[in-house]
């Protein structure tokens, strides 16, 4: 796949595949290992401190001579001092998510670095357009980890957001494979991001009892809740079952953040606690059998992409 199109040629990348940048298992390993293999890795910041994030930028720098760039959730608490250091670090290209694009994208763009936003809706794909975001990731409610409320499919939300915008538009929720790939180029998608496959990668730095759970997840294993707080796609464990369990009091939103605590995604998905940890990943972890080095997946995907459009091209 040589032939360039529009995100290949905005982050100057072989394929049109970015991992995405999931706390707790977003790390330098896996965002250079997967830019090496010819697509953009990102470092999910959402589960680091400033100084953490500068450890991972640098090493990733002397991991990978490719493009990479770093997911930030605007809400994070630290989030000046985290795009100054993105700045000082020279990161070229970052994706930012749960917030408005408008507060942080001019600041971004007189930094010479190219912005992505992600999106759920149609609603915000145009309000990140007019803020002048360079590519939105349009991503459907079977995604893993924090999710739009209006349970949009991926397959629904692409074409809708596609007839609206010019800018290039990214497809996430629900890929893993080549021909899920190619399903969401042919409804308008110039590239895809995944997640929850890359979770299940050698070099994912998620705990391996979680890496171990996604593998043995299966069809309906996962489910989306939470949604007074902030809707969230997790793993049916027994963090997920109190939560059901609560729900038949008719909870305030203080009972429910009170269950949730702190730091349970860190327990879950960095600890290994498969018990109280909050589990997040998507519907596709039924797809997922298998624990394999990022630049595999990134081959198997490309490949299978290449092989099911030749074939369809000769229906």
């Amino acid at each position: 796949m040589k032939a360039m199109n529009r995100i290949t040629q905005l982050f100057n990348i072989e394929y049109p595949l970015i991992q995405a940048g999931m706390i707790w298992a977003s790390g330098w390993k896996l965002a250079s290992a997967v830019s090496n293999a010819g697509g953009l890795g990102l470092i999910g910041a959402g589960s680091m401190y400033p100084d953490v994030l500068r450890e991972h930028i640098i090493k990733c720098k002397e991991a990978t001579d490719k493009p990479f760039g770093v997911n930030v959730p605007m809400l994070y608490p630290n989030i000046e001092e985290i795009l100054k250091i993105i700045v000082e670090e020279e990161v070229k290209i970052v994706f930012t998510s749960a917030g408005n694009p408008k507060t942080w994208t001019p600041f971004l763009k007189e930094n010479g670095i190219t912005v992505v936003h992600v999106v759920s809706s149609l609603k915000f794909a145009l309000k990140a357009q007019d803020a002048g975001v360079d590519a939105v990731v349009a991503e459907g409610f079977e995604a893993g980890g924090h999710n739009g409320r209006d349970e949009m499919t991926t397959f629904t939300l692409l074409p809708i957001v596609k007839e609206h915008i010019k800018i290039p538009l990214i497809a996430a929720g629900g890929i893993a494979t080549g021909r899920g790939m190619l399903a969401a180029m042919v409804l308008g998608a110039d590239a895809v991001q995944i997640g929850s496959r890359f979770v299940a990668s050698e070099e994912a730095s998620s705990h391996i009892n979680f890496k171990q759970e996604v593998v043995n997840a299966k069809e309906g294993a996962t489910q989306l809740t939470l949604k007074e707080l902030a809707p969230v796609r997790l793993i049916k464990n027994k963090f997920y079952n109190d939560v059901q369990e609560l729900y038949k009091t008719a909870p305030t939103a203080e009972q429910l953040k009170e269950l949730l605590g702190r730091a349970r995604a860190k327990k879950g998905m960095f600890e290994g606690d498969l018990e109280e940890g909050e589990l997040e990943i998507g519907q596709i972890a039924g797809l997922i059998h298998e624990i394999k080095p990022a630049k595999q997946l990134v081959e198997e995907i490309i490949t299978e992409y290449i092989e099911v459009k030749q074939i369809i091209a000769t229906l």
